[in-house]
């Protein structure tokens, strides 16, 4: 493999051959780090047959590194070949699927971190995706009749919401402004 760089790249980890500290390993490199839920329900499109059961691994340099550097760690940790990653955010999310609907839909919450990992810091949310996501919010709002804003925000972190967590805290005129008028609302239907 050329001597090509990257500051992120994935690789695929085998529960079969990988040694059994291989979290703990990655976790003491110092990077930051995503590991998949476990892929145990994956089909080969072509005949249907289940694949290997793996986990998808992002790995975070804070600098270009080359391919021998991620290499020398996946070898610790008996995975192929890595793979410089063109896109944290579609790595990310492929590992549950999420643009894939033919595919098992694994649960987000199944993704575990490493060193400080956080998928914001790569994934910017389109126009569409705070789109979807302002709808889901007002659908909570009149689903648990919400009165307050900051019920709102205590719902989505009590619920480690990430997404609609910050698209609420970054739309806050309208939730508020949408709440406020609900309210309103309400007290001039009670009063007629």
């Amino acid at each position: 493999m050329p001597a090509k760089k990257s500051r992120h790249w994935g690789a695929v980890v085998y529960p079969e051959s990988a040694p059994t500290d291989w979290r703990e390993q990655l976790q003491a490199t110092g990077l930051r780090c995503a590991i998949s839920p476990l892929h145990d329900c994956d089909a080969d499109p072509g005949t249907g047959e289940v694949k290997k059961d793996h986990w998808h691994v992002i790995m975070c340099w804070d600098g270009p590194t080359t391919y021998n550097v991620a290499k020398a760690i996946t070898d610790k940790l008996n995975a192929p070949i890595p793979q410089p990653l063109a896109s944290v955010r579609g790595y990310y999310r492929y590992f549950t699927h999420m643009d894939n609907p033919d595919k098992h839909q694994y649960d987000e919450r199944d993704i575990q971190t490493l060193n400080g990992f956080d998928y914001r810091d790569y994934v910017d949310l389109t126009r569409t995706e705070m789109d979807v996501i302002c709808r889901q919010l007002v659908a909570l709002v009149r689903e648990h009749d919400i009165k307050e804003y900051a019920t709102l925000l205590d719902l989505l972190l009590d619920d480690d919401r990430q997404d609609a967590f910050t698209v609420a805290r970054t739309h806050t005129v309208f939730l508020a402004k949408y709440i406020e008028s609900r309210r309103h609302r309400a007290r001039e239907d009670v009063t007629g």
